[in-house]
């Protein structure tokens, strides 16, 4: 008994210290954020400029791996098929993963993930690797992709005002930081191995600091389908922003190659076309909630469409690299807020629900950013790059089509009754 009493006050003690590394552990890792409060939109942001820093990375250091591979257009667009591939098999898988567990963990996964592959992307020339590799990141970047939408359209909806171009801003800003910073530490000596090793790093300390305010647990019933097809009014949407993505994907995955092969500009600046790109999108998106708040969903949707249209064919028919540059900056100045614009809709219709709604239009649409991009390969190869580049702006025209046949109240912002 005198021993029990005297190792009562210590067992007390360490109860307390025990309980407070609990509490300590679990506040930013267990505790699920109200979706509107500020730590939640703070890590949305946040995982938003994760996700176009991530995928944008990779740009710059696409021509060197055609290089050091001795790649034809063709074998480069079916070597980017696998990145594609990756991204589309998991994205509905991520949709379904956050419908069931919310968002944290899937995306800090999926961050992983890219973190793992962009050093052998950056170092190895033995195909089969590469393929594997490039599986991986397309995985990685689509289920971020996915996952940071789901958790956008919560937080927009929980504080009752429009975020959704703002949020896409942040991935923006994260392109053109990616694009800008691998292309500077390309020009100032460093290997693609040493940048990627760099990316790397700011993959992980971004990541740690948006996990905190990421949503986790359970966001929709226990009832219903964990997948979906794409149906109504949300098929609609996602073709639509398969085009744009595609638009995307072309700035992204071919611009550098592009500047290099059809207007011979020197490889160490051919990151400049998606600079051109990613800086008037960022800029757009940046002032897109602005822009929503004053002018028709509909008018962004199809003035964006036609105006991202022009641009893309100054891109494929003027032999002028600066007008090339100029090409690029249309396009992401009309692409900017046509996206953001269809994912507000995607959040306010009631076809099917919100989570598998997001999953189905971001599978669908990022289908256009990571398969388009091989697709136009094989298109460059029966014809020429230009041409190919050049059917995308075509396609955007059918956006604006398709822009004017949306229902008003859904695209210009009210819910459907």
């Amino acid at each position: 008994m005198a021993i029990l009493f005297a190792t009562a006050p210590f067992n007390g003690l360490r109860e307390a210290i025990y309980s407070s590394r609990s509490r300590v552990f679990e506040l930013p890792f267990m505790d699920n954020p109200h979706p509107a409060s500020a730590l939640a939109q703070h890590a949305t942001r946040l995982a938003f400029l994760i996700a176009g820093f991530s995928g944008a990375a990779w740009a710059p250091i696409i021509p060197y791996v055609k290089l050091r591979c001795g790649l034809t257009d063709a074998h480069l667009g079916l070597l980017l098929l696998f990145l594609g591939m990756g991204s589309i098999v998991a994205m509905p898988l991520a949709g379904s993963l956050a419908g069931r567990f919310g968002c944290r963990w899937i995306i800090a996964v999926a961050t992983l993930a890219v973190c793992c592959s962009l050093p052998v992307l950056s170092s190895s020339d033995v195909m089969p690797l590469l393929a594997v590799a490039l599986t991986f990141l397309g995985a990685g970047v689509g289920s971020i992709d996915c996952v940071v939408n789901v958790q956008a359209v919560i937080v927009e909806r929980a504080c009752q005002k429009t975020m959704m171009s703002g949020f896409h801003g942040l991935f923006s800003v994260g392109g053109l930081l990616g694009a800008i910073g691998v292309s500077s530490l390309l020009s100032l000596g460093f290997s693609p191995l040493q940048a990627s090793f760099v990316v790397v790093v700011l993959l992980l300390l971004s990541a740690c600091l948006a996990l905190p305010g990421l949503l986790t647990g359970r966001i929709h019933s226990e009832t219903g389908p964990a997948f979906a097809l794409p149906q109504g009014i949300v098929l609609t949407i996602g073709v639509m922003c398969f085009i744009v993505f595609l638009a995307e994907g072309a700035a992204i995955d071919w611009s550098a190659v592009f500047l290099t092969t059809v207007r011979h500009v020197e490889v160490r600046y051919t990151g400049l076309g998606y600079v051109a790109f990613a800086s008037t999108m960022t800029i757009g998106r940046l002032l897109g909630d602005r822009l929503v708040r004053h002018i028709p969903g509909r008018m962004l949707v199809t003035g964006g469409s036609l105006l991202a249209a022009l641009g893309m064919l100054l891109v494929a028919g003027v032999p002028v690299w600066q007008i090339t540059l100029l090409g690029y900056a249309l396009v992401g100045a009309g692409c900017a807020n046509v996206v953001p614009v269809l994912y507000s809709a995607v959040g306010r219709q009631t076809f099917m629900p919100e989570h598998l709604a997001v999953s189905a239009i971001t599978t669908l649409g990022y289908s256009g950013i990571l398969a388009g991009p091989a697709a136009l390969g094989f298109v460059a190869q029966s014809a020429n790059l230009p041409f190919a580049l050049g059917s995308v702006g075509v396609l955007l025209v059918f956006v604006m089509v398709m822009g004017l046949m949306l229902p008003q109240a859904l695209i210009n912002g009210e819910t459907p009754k």
